[in-house]
């Protein structure tokens, strides 16, 4: 492979012309052989892991398609809630400025037994020893990779469109007045659910301690109107799509009036800036194949999961840990080292793709309009207590940890669920350790 800033091509199989292979950051060669990771897609999941590399001194660089980031939503775990641009914001700033580059949409990539070479749509070129694609559902690097590994077209391939049975309009208010809106003066978020009489809607509202409030819209649809709304599957998220079922949602009843009264969701629309509105498809899958060579998957590349489910964010931030816990673990990553890493991770991170993905799945049958919905929701109505704890429990008992940093102390009644990748790479770490020491001890340096 050459070396950063090297004019000597690299040439990869399949290719008749040698290919210049840019530096992926200024400077040489890590003197530890640790791998080069390029993240595609900067998400939540994609910044997260770019933080944990940049703890553990692992090169990396951020490719983004968005010339600006604009996150939307809540993120929650336990009895805390986030609004997600909030979130995104102090996950930002833990980032060298100079390790996110935006406006780079990828248009394909090419990968050897050494390295994986990204073409962006702007021209440029960026090499690595690792792609991630944390690049959401309709993520490019997972549509490539499939077609270079000749994957059949099943629903579970994702070389056909995503299933999809509602669409979602979600919005984040401005600052509030809480005299005005007295339910932001509560001690602790207020979340409201409603359930439509004479609608195929299902409407929602979050306060936030920033005196804000998250709310969102499922509409529900027929085959007429999944018909309708398939032409927008591919579009981004973005105020103008939003426009037309915010008009239609305005007269919606929500709680928190002053003395009392009913608010209307059009009294929040009204306080919601337009570029914190869009309009998004709630596609829900889990992919089967999560890597391949030097390419591997996370976040909603490789399971989306409904919005409405709260678990998306939560499962791609767990998988950016365990990826990273071994990634840590490479030195001069070699083709079989990364493809062993791959699998590790995807052992561990699928089950609990899984249970996310039915959990959420039942949350939207939940708030669903048909009979279904109703018998799942009058069996929820008469879970015993010791149930709903059980279910509570397991949805609380991930607490992943990376296996390279100080552990945080765990002084939860429950023992978090057995993490495999932070106790075998905990192993492979300290082995790592002792035979530095030995070679040091063997090579003493002078001073």
């Amino acid at each position: 492979m050459s070396a950063p800033g090297s004019s000597r091509p690299e040439r990869l199989p399949g290719h008749g012309c040698t290919i210049p292979v840019p530096p992926i950051t200024p400077g040489g060669l890590d003197d530890q052989g640790k791998p080069r990771v390029l993240i595609s897609g900067g998400g939540i999941g994609g910044l997260t892991l770019a933080i944990l590399l940049h703890k553990a001194n692992i090169p990396f660089l951020v490719l983004e398609k968005a010339k600006e980031i604009k996150p939307l939503g809540i993120v929650g775990f336990g009895e805390y809630v986030i609004a997600r641009p909030e979130l995104y914001d102090l996950l930002w700033r833990q980032i060298p400025r100079e390790r996110i580059l935006l406006g780079k949409k990828i248009l394909s990539f090419t990968q050897n037994s050494e390295i994986v070479l990204v073409r962006c749509s702007d021209g440029s070129a960026y090499y690595g020893n690792i792609l991630v694609g944390a690049d959401g559902a309709y993520s490019a690097v997972r549509q490539h990779l499939y077609k270079d590994l000749k994957i059949d077209k099943s629903p579970t391939s994702g070389q056909v469109a995503l299933p999809f049975s509602c669409v979602c309009l979600v919005g984040q208010t401005q600052v509030l007045d809480p005299d005005e809106f007295p339910l932001l003066k509560k001690e602790l978020c207020q979340c409201d659910a409603i359930l439509g009489v004479s609608t195929m809607c299902t409407w929602a509202t979050t306060t936030t301690k920033q005196n804000t409030v998250c709310w969102m819209v499922i509409h529900f649809l027929d085959k007429h109107s999944l018909k309708r709304n398939d032409s927008f599957r591919n579009s981004e998220w973005g105020p103008e799509e939003a426009e037309a079922l915010a008009r239609e949602v305005r007269p919606f009843k929500v709680p928190g009036g002053k003395d009392g009264r009913q608010l209307t969701l059009g009294e929040y629309i009204d306080q919601t800036p337009r570029q914190q509105m869009s309009k998004v498809m709630l596609e829900e899958i889990v992919f089967d194949t999560w890597h391949g060579g030097r390419t591997v998957l996370l976040g909603d590349a490789c399971h989306k999961m409904s919005p409405a489910g709260g678990a998306g964010a939560v499962t791609a931030i767990h998988d950016a840990v365990t990826l990273a816990n071994w990634i840590s673990t490479l030195r001069y990553a070699t083709e079989k080292d990364v493809e062993k890493v791959f699998k590790e991770y995807r052992a561990e991170r699928y089950p609990v793709a899984m249970q996310a993905f039915e959990s959420s799945q039942m949350f939207i049958q939940n708030l669903g309009k048909n009979m279904r919905a109703s018998l799942v929701r009058g069996m929820i109505k008469r879970l015993p207590h010791w149930l709903w704890r059980r279910i509570i429990l397991k949805k609380v008992a991930p607490r992943n940890q990376a296996s390279f940093l100080p552990l945080a102390e765990d002084n939860a009644k429950t023992k978090p669920l057995y993490q495999r990748s932070l106790h075998k790479t905990l192993a492979i770490h300290r082995e790592l350790a002792r035979n530095l020491e030995a070679t040091l001890s063997n090579n003493p340096v002078a001073v």
